[in-house]
C-alpha cells in the first residue's frame, strides 16, 4: 500500500503538531511507502519507508503551488492508494483536481469545531472524512468514519499507582490555551465553591498565550487567582516542552478539562486521552466523553460550565480512596490502549483506505 499524507508538520519538538510523527510511525509500519509532503521537517525517527518534501514558501500561493509539484509527480508514477489531508481541509481541496482524474480516493483527518466553506467543499470532494469519533467531526456526513485519536501510548507511560490521598493537598491540572472557549473560569469558580465547603486543593494551569484574545483572558484568570478562596492555591503556568508532559501529567492526583463541547463536532482534547493513558483520572464534561469516562469506579463527568456541579466532582474525588484511583486510571490506560493508541489510529486509516480500494 503506497499512501500520500499532507500535514504541516513533522517534529517531535513541535508543542502543537508533535504527536503528528508517532502517528506516521505507525502507519509507515503498516504500508509500503508513505510520502510526506509538508510544511517543514524537524526531528523524528520515522523509518526508511517514508519520503519527504517540503512546500516552505513566503506566500500562501507559492506553497500552494510547491505541494502540488510534490504531489503530483508521485500521483502520476506511483498511484497511491489514497492521499491524506491532515487538519488543513484546504490540502485536499488543491489535490482533488490532480488525484479525481486518476481515482486516486480522498482523505481527511479532522477533529475541530470550526466549519468553513473549505471544509464544505472538502467534505464534499473526499472519499472518506476519518475523525475521533463520527461526533467530533463538526459535519453530519455518511462519509465519516471514527478512528480514535492515536496517543503514542510508549511515551505516555501509565504511573505505577495513584499518589497516597491522605495528608495533603488534592492536587489538580488543568492544559490548554489561555482561552475563553477552555472553561478556566468555570474550573476557578468551582474551585472556590469547594474550597469554601472544605476542599483543600491546589491547581496549576498552564497553557500557552498567543493571541490578543488569550492575552486579554489571561488578565482575567490572573486577577481571579487574588480571591480569597483561590488565593495561595493556584499557579499560572507557562507551557511545558512537549517533553516533558508526560512527567508532568503524572505528577497530579486529576486532569480537569473543562472544556465544553458544541452540540455537533468539537475538538476532543487530546490530553485528555494523553492523561488517561498516563493513568491520571480526567474530570471533564465535554458530552463527547461519556462513554470514555463512564462506567468507572469514580464519577469524573460534570455538566458543561457549571461551576457547582464541577465541584461536587472535585468534593467526591477528594474524599476517594487509593485503590479506587488506582482502578479509575488503569481503567482508562486500558481504553486508551484499545481504542486511541498510534496503533488502532493507523489499523484504522488502513481499514479505511483498504475499504475505499474495493
Amino acid at each position: 500500500m503506497r499512501i500520500v499524507f499532507l500535514t504541516q508538520a513533522v517534529d517531535v519538538d513541535d508543542p502543537i503538531l508533535g504527536a503528528t510523527a508517532a502517528k506516521l510511525g505507525a502507519l509507515a509500519g503498516r504500508v509500503d511507502e508513505l510520502h510526506i509532503i509538508c510544511d517543514r521537517v524537524g526531528r523524528h525517527d520515522l523509518p526508511a519507508n517514508c519520503t519527504f518534501a517540503t512546500w516552505t514558501a513566503p506566500t500562501r500561493f507559492r506553497r500552494g503551488l510547491r505541494m502540488l509539484r510534490a504531489l503530483v509527480p508521485i500521483l502520476v508514477r506511483r498511484r497511491p492508494d489514497a492521499v491524506i489531508a491532515h487538519m488543513c481541509p484546504i490540502y485536499l481541496v488543491l489535490a482533488a483536481p490532480f488525484a479525481k482524474p486518476l481515482r486516486v480516493p480522498l482523505v481527511v483527518w479532522y477533529t475541530h469545531w470550526t466549519i468553513d466553506r473549505t471544509l464544505r467543499l472538502a467534505t464534499r470532494l473526499c472519499d472518506a472524512a476519518l475523525s475521533v469519533d463520527r461526533r467530533s467531526y463538526p459535519l453530519d456526513s455518511p462519509k465519516v468514519h471514527g478512528i480514535g485519536h492515536g496517543i503514542d501510548i510508549a511515551e505516555f507511560a501509565p504511573r505505577e499507582a495513584a499518589p497516597p490521598p491522605e495528608g495533603r493537598p488534592l492536587r489538580l491540572l488543568a492544559l490548554g490555551r489561555t482561552s475563553p472557549s477552555k472553561g478556566f473560569t468555570t474550573l476557578l469558580r468551582a474551585l472556590e465553591f469547594a474550597t469554601e465547603a472544605g476542599l483543600d486543593a491546589t491547581l496549576e494551569l498552564r497553557g500557552p498565550t498567543t493571541t490578543d484574545e488569550e492575552r486579554r483572558h489571561r488578565a482575567e484568570l490572573e486577577e481571579a487567582l487574588a480571591r480569597p478562596a483561590l488565593h495561595g492555591r493556584v499557579r499560572l503556568e507557562e507551557p511545558v516542552p512537549r517533553g516533558r508532559v508526560p512527567e508532568l501529567l503524572r505528577g497530579f492526583d486529576a486532569v480537569v478539562n473543562p472544556t465544553k463541547g458544541q452540540t455537533h463536532g468539537g475538538a476532543l482534547d487530546k490530553v485528555v486521552y494523553e492523561s488517561a493513558a498516563c493513568a491520571v483520572p480526567v474530570i471533564a464534561c465535554n458530552p463527547h466523553f461519556d462513554a470514555f469516562l463512564g462506567d468507572l469506579p469514580l464519577e469524573l463527568r460534570f455538566r458543561s460550565a457549571d461551576p457547582e456541579d464541577l465541584a461536587r466532582i472535585l468534593r467526591a474525588f477528594a474524599a476517594s480512596d487509593e485503590p479506587a484511583r488506582t482502578e479509575t486510571g488503569r481503567e482508562l490506560r486500558r481504553r486508551v490502549e484499545a481504542g486511541h493508541s498510534v496503533e488502532t489510529w493507523a489499523d484504522g486509516v488502513v481499514r479505511v483506505v483498504r475499504g475505499l480500494r474495493r
